[in-house]
């Protein structure tokens, strides 16, 4: 809200000026779509904004417990954050693809790839408006970032016997912070419904005494390549 009344002041001395102003209001209303977007990407640069590893540099325990399972291949971590699990499965042989709206934690990404010797490809994209290109990944990986309506078209564009590896939190998260917004968090067993088509190889939920989270490891048939 604090850009668009930035706006309003230029826009309305065009206005009076008689100078452009359908095309500055078409302008405005272009710009609407990316406030929210605008407000999120400056919120993680500015978590983000600090040599210390927000959330660890080591990968979560579901992808390293079950990584040799993943076929190798091309690797897309969606909302990669500070890339602890993108890192992980770049050492293991995957060429990884990571996709956030933070530069400034794509920045912290690159420097614990190279401290490990390895390469990512990074995207910065508002996940909102981001389309994942068809058939091109064997992997997709999203943690600790729920938007419901992203897990199907990760699962209708993922490589027919390719696999999807999620984990965020759950309702039973709000034990432990109690502000924690209710519309990022899973209800029990709503993991299970949310990538259709796929086979369920493994899930879980975890309750630590600290946080609670659910996570899936699902398969794409690959009976699809011929549907």
């Amino acid at each position: 809200m604090k850009i668009r009344f930035r706006l309003l002041p230029n826009l309305l001395k065009i206005c009076v000026l008689g100078l452009l102003c359908p095309i500055a209001l078409g302008g405005m209303i272009t710009m609407d779509s990316s406030w929210g977007a605008e407000a999120d990407r400056e919120r993680w640069n500015k978590k983000y904004e600090t040599e210390r590893y927000v959330f660890g540099r080591d990968p979560i325990p579901f992808l390293t417990d079950h990584v040799d399972l993943l076929p190798k291949g091309a690797a897309l971590d969606l909302a990669m954050g500070e890339g602890r699990n993108g890192v992980f499965l770049a050492t293991k042989g995957f060429q990884v693809t990571g996709v956030d709206i933070s530069e400034a934690g794509f920045n912290k990404a690159r420097a614990l790839a190279s401290e490990n010797g390895v390469d990512l490809t990074t995207v910065v994209a508002d996940l909102e408006q981001y389309t994942i290109p068809p058939n091109i990944f064997d992997v997709i990986l999203c943690t600790y970032y729920l938007q419901r309506d992203l897990f199907p078209k990760m699962a209708a564009t993922l490589k027919p016997g390719g696999m999807i590896l999620i984990e965020t939190y759950t309702m039973d998260h709000l034990r432990y912070r109690p502000q924690f917004n209710r519309e990022y968090l899973l209800e029990r067993n709503e993991l299970l419904t949310l990538l259709p088509g796929l086979r369920v190889l493994r899930y879980q939920e975890v309750d630590t005494g600290q946080e609670a989270f659910a996570s899936i490891l699902a398969q794409k048939p690959v009976e699809a390549i011929r549907q």
